[in-house]
């Protein structure tokens, strides 16, 4: 099996990050680094011995190239990801790009629309499900000892206290949340979000939003910026006809409740196996996953659909906020 060859597309700290777990993956080779600051992206690539480019166009053109991490930023964290996404989309390379998708809801379905037309995969990097404690409850719904999904309840809460635009909380954090929600729920058809600003902030820091599945299942979400990242940032509850699945921090345990049973499991994080030492390591497997896929030839886990689809719930929440009703989800 031939290495997949890759290349980072903004060298912040995010971009550093896919860099370092690209380069400790042996099936892949870095082979160039981007950015239009020099001071950013030219000590990187001289740290990993390879050529550093200030032009996206003319890395796609001098470089052999496979597949690329879009890690630039922008505004509500991912004003800047559609055009070098469909730079290299159109240049018939694999991407996967830094959540949300898009803070414009239109180029996200223009983005995943291409890459279709195009024939290549594009992924997100929604790393909160790449861990051991989400593939045991995925495993337990798949065996049936779940049963059917009735509820899910979702809380995502950490320290931001950047005042950007509105929606920067929505927008910017909860494409994990309502990914993590998916992923154990699928789709999800109709939402009621109620929102709120934390102590002098200008922006609606807080957020709750209820939730139907296509199946029927109910869902919540609790949403804040103005919690400490010190503690358990995460914590995600399947509640379903046979028992009740808890994932506590994203990764540390995970805790089943069986309904007719006096006993219930816990797993921690070593248990669960996968060499979780922090946070840090949901995007090793993220990467992994990606290039496992992308040699595989997909389809990909936390896929462009699945960005795409994140960002219908969130832009349907913000419209239920701001006209104070229920609001369908159009391929949520």
């Amino acid at each position: 099996m031939s290495k997949l060859k890759v290349a980072v597309i903004g060298l912040g700290h995010i971009g550093k990050n896919h860099a370092n777990w690209y380069s400790k993956n042996p099936d892949a080779e870095i082979v160039a680094f981007c950015d239009l600051l020099a001071d950013r992206v030219d000590p990187v690539a001289q740290q990993y011995g390879v050529k550093a480019y200030h032009s996206i166009d003319e890395m796609l053109s001098s470089e052999e190239i496979d597949a690329v991490s879009v890690a630039t930023a922008g505004p509500e964290n991912g004003g800047h990801h559609y055009e070098p996404t469909m730079q290299c989309l159109r240049a018939g390379k694999h991407v996967l790009v830094e959540k949300p998708i898009s803070n414009n809801i239109e180029q996200a379905r223009e983005m995943v629309s291409f890459a279709k037309e195009r024939g290549v995969l594009l992924g997100v990097d929604l790393n909160h499900r790449f861990t051991p404690a989400a593939d045991r409850v995925k495993q337990l719904l798949s065996d049936g000892e779940l049963g059917e999904v009735l509820f899910i309840n979702m809380a995502l809460w950490i320290n931001n206290p950047n005042e950007s635009s509105p929606w920067f909380h929505m927008r910017a954090l909860h494409p994990h949340s309502i990914d993590v929600m998916r992923t154990f729920g699928g789709p999800i058809k109709r939402v009621q979000a109620f929102m709120h600003k934390g102590p002098g902030r200008t922006i609606w820091s807080n957020a709750s939003v209820n939730m139907q599945f296509a199946s029927g299942a109910i869902g919540h979400l609790t949403g804040s910026y103005d919690a400490s990242s010190f503690h358990p940032i995460e914590r995600c509850e399947v509640g379903g006809s046979k028992g009740r699945a808890v994932i506590e921090n994203v990764f540390q345990r995970m805790e089943f409740f069986p309904r007719q049973s006096r006993e219930k499991i816990v797993l921690e994080n070593p248990i669960m196996g996968g060499g979780m030492g922090n946070f840090d390591d949901t995007f090793r497997n993220r990467i992994n996953a990606f290039v496992q896929q992308v040699l595989q030839g997909g389809p990909l886990d936390a896929s462009g659909d699945d960005g795409l689809a994140a960002q219908e719930v969130i832009e349907a929440a913000i419209r239920s906020w701001e006209n104070g009703t229920i609001e369908e989800v159009p391929n949520g």
